[in-house]
């Protein structure tokens, strides 16, 4: 008796961890969502203009950039060095695709205190992030553009819209590929 019960307990575990592997979905690969951020991977340099708002004063802004696939392929990680009118500062970014909500994602921190989530999309070579927020208790809308140019090479636009106004040009610049300074 004890031996068929242990044999039916065998039986059982052996089929239901057989079960389990056969019903496991296979490992996901990046799609080409993920893929299409692979535009970014790479060393930039950028130098743009901030134009003086409630969000800083203006002046040049100097920044490198390297962006590397994060294991797996789902996401780039990117660490940034630079300097602004706010000062000089590091940051750390992620860039990925949620395809939930079908949307890009991205995600920032510096050395600023700086701390931006938005979610995008790509239309053709133009990618457009927003974001809404509220700032000494007005609706705030954000708006980032990014162009691509070239492969090598990307203009950049951040516009904001404070309490229902007109969007207005915060920051812009351009980007180039090649070795980070």
């Amino acid at each position: 008796m004890k031996a068929m019960l242990a044999a039916a307990v065998t039986f059982a575990v052996v089929a239901a961890s057989s079960s389990a592997v056969l019903t496991q979905p296979p490992p996901t690969k990046p799609g080409a969502e993920h893929k299409r951020i692979g535009y970014f991977a790479g060393q930039w340099n950028f130098q743009g203009e901030a134009k003086a708002s409630p969000m800083g004063p203006a002046g040049k802004i100097s920044m490198t950039e390297t962006c590397e696939w994060f294991a797996g392929g789902f996401q780039l990680v990117c660490r940034t060095k630079g300097t602004s009118p706010r000062g000089t500062g590091t940051g750390h970014s992620i860039m990925g695709y949620d395809p939930s909500r079908k949307s890009y994602t991205y995600y920032s921190i510096s050395s600023l205190g700086d701390n931006i989530f938005v979610r995008g999309q790509v239309d053709g070579k133009v990618w457009t992030w927003l974001d809404e927020t509220t700032m000494d208790g007005k609706a705030v809308k954000i708006r980032a553009t990014v162009t691509e140019e070239t492969p090598t090479a990307y203009s950049f636009k951040l516009e904001m819209s404070f309490d229902g106004g007109p969007m207005t040009v915060l920051e812009e610049g351009k980007a180039t590929k090649g070795k980070a300074t």
